[in-house]
């Protein structure tokens, strides 16, 4: 398998051998010795001040780790590699056992890990030329794909290898990978109609769109006249899957331009997943590729699954995303609301309003099911205005029904602080609705502050000053808690369910529970408790002095219609008890 010069850029391996011991290194040159496709030129490096040197000044196709060579800490001294060397790809070999050992170092930063027990010169020369490979094409596919592909230049011997070395990773990692092979759809008119050049250089543009919606550690190769692989690794279920399809869909949706022109292109997808449809490179590619000839079947752009279980699974996540799209629109979304009781005087304090989706097939959809698909999608931030939208609506609705001091919550996904409108949208949407913004709480969870905490905390002061109060929910689950406290305007804590309802079963979090209401009593922090389903319970948080509690205990989620009746029932009673 001979790669000619514009598909690698050069015909000599450069190799950098980090060890300690120059034995070492004649042994692993002798390996690679004998060997027509990588002429290699290696560089003995035996210590730190050389390496720092050699890395920072010279450059290398490939790094050999020994992994005794290092700084004190293999993890640390694999980041410096990876920084330092601006990504080149470290072949780390030590003598410890593949199983344990593979993981942790390819986890850390390395490319591929041989042990010392089985080495000899099949297994090296081939981990270090699928390196190579993978190196010298990564670097040219994020500008063009290689000048290999755009003079037609088609390997399918080389896309086995790294197919074969894809997989090999899995394995040792434990995970899953996706084949995508992808055919154009009647691209011969294309080439009768620009000619076989344009058609190349429509191949290449197309590509680069392509490459643009995959992630760095994803694989395209051209493997035929009218087809492209995609080589998908490190997913953990059918959804990363799906999620990483739609991007592809969504890029050949773009028109590609040839000779001034925008041609429209359609494709058809078919997909083979390791280890469900296979565990060898010939496997998984005719699996692909007769899931492709089912696709062609739909007009459009359109893929199939190979594995029948998985393509239930994940035609039935993109369905329910595309379904979703339809119910904001379609009036399907519906708030259902859980009251909050004040315990010291056992009133309806407030609602957290929940979202629940009535869908015209399936009837309800519960928020497990579909938040996390809307989260993934992007669809959580339009979603988010919409309930935001009509809990305002229900607040002022809540005045005129004889409940002026009702406390809306709503939940904020951590998607809403991507937006950089957020402050913006909410301000109008509370304009609007003409509302107390002293009856509107926003809930969000740790996890919403991650993404860019200066931004984050910007918004909730601008909010803040608004009128609007915030609660921290799930509070004790999450490392940044009392920080959180002290710098956000943080007005209540909503203690998690599974605290509560270890209650009575576990020592810990009777503590837990007491510390929390401390502490946030202490700085002038409401306290609300989430899950309350028994008497016992109810009774312990009343003796800690919990302000307010939420559970099935006094309500489950209901819609408006039920909750304006429940409140005009407490109601009642209260009147009664007088």
């Amino acid at each position: 398998m001979t790669l000619p010069l514009e598909t690698v850029g050069h015909d000599r391996l450069r190799l950098l051998v980090l060890t300690p011991d120059y034995a070492d290194f004649l042994w692993l040159n002798a390996l690679l010795a004998g060997d027509p496709e990588i002429s290699p030129d290696s560089t003995w490096c035996p210590d730190l001040p050389d390496c720092d040197d050699l890395i920072h000044n010279a450059t290398f196709d490939v790094i050999v780790w020994d992994c005794v060579f290092h700084s004190g800490s293999e993890t640390a001294f694999l980041q410096y590699l990876a920084v330092a060397s601006a990504g080149r790809p470290v072949l780390a070999i030590s003598a410890e056992a593949p199983d344990k050992k593979a993981q942790e170092l390819c986890a850390s930063g390395a490319s591929d890990y041989l042990s010392r027990q089985a080495l000899d010169h099949w297994s090296f020369r081939r981990a270090v030329k699928g390196l190579w490979y993978r190196g010298q094409l990564a670097s040219t596919g994020h500008t063009q794909l290689g000048r290999g592909v755009a003079s037609g230049f088609i390997n399918r011997d080389l896309f086995f290898d790294r197919l074969q070395q894809a997989i090999l990773r899995a394995q040792r990692g434990a995970r899953r990978l996706a084949l995508l092979h992808l055919n154009i759809d009647d691209f011969r008119s294309i080439n009768e109609s620009f000619g076989y050049q344009k058609g190349d250089q429509f191949m290449i543009r197309l590509a680069s769109q392509l490459r643009h919606s995959l992630r760095r550690v994803d694989s395209l190769m051209r493997i035929g006249g009218d087809e492209l692989a995609i080589i998908i690794e490190k997913v953990e279920d059918s959804l990363d899957i799906t999620q990483i399809i739609r991007k592809v869909v969504s890029a050949l949706d773009e028109p590609v331009s040839i000779g001034g022109q925008s041609v429209a292109v359609s494709a058809s997808l078919g997909v083979a997943t390791y280890p469900e449809a296979g565990n060898s490179p010939e496997n998984l590619m005719r699996r692909a590729n007769r899931a492709m000839f089912e696709a062609k079947r739909d007009p459009g752009t359109s893929y199939r699954f190979y594995d029948r279980q998985l393509h239930i699974s994940a035609g039935y996540q993109l369905k329910l995303e595309a379904d979703l799209r339809n119910a904001l629109r379609g009036n399907e979304l519906e708030l259902y609301y859980q009251p909050r009781i004040d315990l010291a005087s056992n009133e309806v304090r407030g609602v957290e309003c929940l979202l629940r989706w009535n869908h015209p097939k399936r009837g309800l959809v519960g928020p497990d099911e579909f938040i996390p698909i809307a989260e993934r999608s992007g669809l959580i931030v339009p979603i988010g205005y919409w309930v935001i939208e009509q809990a305002c609506k229900r607040l002022q609705e809540s005045a005129g029904l004889g409940f002026p001091g009702l406390v809306f919550a709503v939940n904020l996904s951590f998607r809403q602080f991507h937006d950089r409108k957020m402050t913006e949208t909410i301000f109008r949407i509370i304009f609007n609705a003409n509302v107390d913004t002293s009856l509107l709480e926003l809930e969000l969870t740790e996890s919403a502050m991650m993404h860019d905490p200066e931004y984050a905390q910007r918004c909730l002061r601008e909010l803040n000053q608004l009128g609007i109060s915030f609660a921290l929910d799930d509070f004790g689950t999450g490392f940044s808690s009392l920080s959180h406290l002290q710098n956000l305007p943080i007005s209540l804590v909503k203690i998690d369910k599974s605290f509560v309802q270890a209650l009575g079963e576990s020592a810990g979090a009777e503590h837990i529970i007491r510390a929390i209401i401390s502490l946030a009593h202490s700085l002038q922090i409401s306290v609300v408790a989430e899950g309350v389903e028994t008497e016992s319970q109810l009774e312990f948080l009343r003796q800690q002095h919990c302000d307010e509690i939420q559970g099935y205990y006094y309500a489950r989620p209901m819609p408006w219609a039920d909750l304006v009746q429940f409140l005009n029932k407490r109601g009642q009673s209260a009147c009664l008890q007088l």
